[in-house]
């Protein structure tokens, strides 16, 4: 009697814990695929050498010769690189 209480135990043991393995079973509700942002950069000039004019002597001639300004280019970044979930369409069950 004994043995079989024991027997009767532990197989209904063993089936409560097999229960909540089927309790995970789900059903797909939405697909999110990962894009990646790359980071955003500010750019902005900066004055190294303002313009200016010279008088010049050229073949025998005095002329007056601009030169343009020259700016340096600056660039700062404003957001990181970010990985970003966008919804999409999910594949189909193999």
């Amino acid at each position: 009697m004994k043995k079989s209480l024991f027997a009767a135990a532990a197989f209904s043991a063993a089936g409560l814990f097999a229960v909540p393995a089927q309790a995970w079973e789900g059903q797909v509700v939405e697909c999110y695929g990962k894009v990646w942002s790359p980071p955003k950069y500010k750019y902005s000039e900066v004055l190294v050498k303002s313009s200016r004019t010279e008088w010049q002597h050229r073949n025998g001639q005095v002329v007056k010769v601009y030169y343009a300004p020259v700016y340096k280019e600056v660039k700062t970044q404003t957001h990181e690189g970010h990985w970003i979930m966008r919804k999409e369409a999910c594949a189909a069950p193999n």
